[in-house]
């Protein structure tokens, strides 16, 4: 279907799963945060009207996979309600839609958070360079994967952009603010990882307390959700441990 310039398919992807790909006409340069922001109203559609037939709904960049209760709902009935919903989200997506609020996440750089400056560093970037580079962009929230809570965000600048480390390490502390190629991310928890580390955010990401409490309908345990914009505010270390940060070696 085609309205206001966007399309969608709908196919089944595995036997209690369905998959919705959106994509923009040629002539519609959305940008990662716009589009975000569609998958965002989309996504909340779909949970808000077909929560008694759902399991989860996924959204991640540009699609939105929807696992659903076979002995609810056949697959082709599911499909035929996916269709005449997203329709209509399309024709109520507006300015309104589009407005979402700015996350503020306190960072703090240092040579003790800053795992991997040494790799900047022979790129020729100091600390200095990395807090204004990273600090200066307001990042999209356009996939939540990995692991809980872990938010991939659109794009650094091209000055930090840096793939990631062929060996991953066996533990990145909960807190790491990361970059991999163009994207950045906070590890919400301890973890394997291999993306370069700049600094360190003292605000827990996900709630694994209230995960017995999940309720589809409402808005998920992340902190961060697609649809999200985001910006780093640079932080002093006292800030930093009265937020509950606290200096781990990575």
């Amino acid at each position: 279907m085609t309205t206001n310039q966007i399309e969608f398919n709908i196919a089944p992807v595995a036997e209690c799963s369905v998959l919705v790909t959106l994509t923009l006409s040629p002539s519609n340069n959305q940008s990662s945060a716009e589009y975000a922001q569609y998958m965002a109203h989309f996504s909340n559609a779909i949970r808000q009207n077909l929560a008694s037939v759902l399991m989860n709904v996924t959204p991640a960049y540009q699609t939105i996979l929807v696992d659903y209760l076979p002995y609810r709902i056949s697959e082709q009935q599911l499909i035929e309600r996916l269709n005449n919903l997203l329709n209509h989200a399309l024709s109520s997506f507006s300015s309104v839609s589009k407005i979402r609020n700015t996350i503020e996440l306190p960072a703090y750089y240092s040579p003790e958070t800053a795992l991997d400056l040494d790799r900047y560093q022979d790129k020729g970037l100091s600390l200095g360079d990395i807090i204004q580079y990273h600090t200066s962009q307001t990042y999209s929230v356009s996939a939540i994967g990995f692991m809980p809570g872990f938010a991939f965000m659109s794009d650094v600048v091209n000055e930090l952009a840096l793939p990631r480390h062929s060996t991953p390490r066996l533990n990145v502390p909960k807190g790491s603010i990361a970059i991999a190629d163009t994207k950045t991310a906070v590890y919400p928890s301890d973890s394997p990882g291999g993306w370069n580390i700049i600094g360190n955010c003292p605000l827990p990401l996900f709630d694994h307390s209230q995960l017995k409490n999940v309720d589809i309908t409402q808005r998920p345990l992340s902190l961060l959700n697609v649809g999200d914009t985001v910006r780093f505010i640079a932080i002093s270390k006292q800030e930093f441990v009265e937020l509950g940060g606290g200096i781990v070696n990575g």
